[in-house]
């Protein structure tokens, strides 16, 4: 497993080591004693997954302290690019963005601690979004960003007119609204 730092401090991008033949590929794509060893600590509590088409954009999404989730996630089909923002407000890269490019083919992974906003938006027909969250899912305590903020100005890899966003995510306020800034 290799591990990637971003030019975000914590977010990580996860690179597992995938034996690959002419029947196919294997590939580790959790073990907790591994990922501690690489100074990954979060204890996981609940897998989700996703199915979308392409133009989908979900997102971004967090959770107020103290219900906030760190996130490991991947792709078992398709392709998407995912986004990070860095809601941390001590943080000096507070407010920035960080995208990578997630895949059945590249078997990358996304690391994103609590304290970040999450989305991201599907570039393949189909795509099979999973992740593990360190804290439970809490409704009360859901928040949201717009996805096209214009002071955050996210590149989502998908042409405006092919966007599809939900009436949910439509309605959520600018970042800086949205974090009282």
């Amino acid at each position: 497993m290799e591990i990637i730092n971003t030019t975000i401090k914590d977010l990580l991008i996860i690179k597992p080591r995938v034996f690959e033949d002419e029947r196919g590929f294997f590939c580790e794509t959790y073990n907790e004693k591994t990922y501690r060893e690489a100074g990954i600590i979060n204890k996981f509590v609940q897998d989700n997954q996703s199915k979308s088409s392409y133009g989908v954009i979900r997102g971004l999404h967090y959770q107020l302290e103290p219900y906030s989730q760190a996130k490991l996630v991947s792709v078992v089909e398709g392709e998407v690019f995912d986004v990070a923002v860095d809601l941390r407000k001590n943080s000096p890269t507070f407010g920035q963005w960080y995208g990578v490019t997630l895949s059945l083919s590249n078997h990358l992974q996304f690391l994103i601690p609590r304290g970040f906003a999450h989305g991201f938006s599907v570039l393949s027909q189909t795509a099979i979004f999973t992740y593990k969250c360190d804290n439970l899912y809490n409704p009360a305590a859901e928040r949201g960003i717009i996805y096209n903020d214009l002071s955050l100005a996210i590149d989502w890899k998908i042409p405006a007119a092919q966007a599809i966003v939900s009436d949910k995510d439509l309605k959520h306020p600018e970042w800086r609204v949205s974090l009282n800034v």
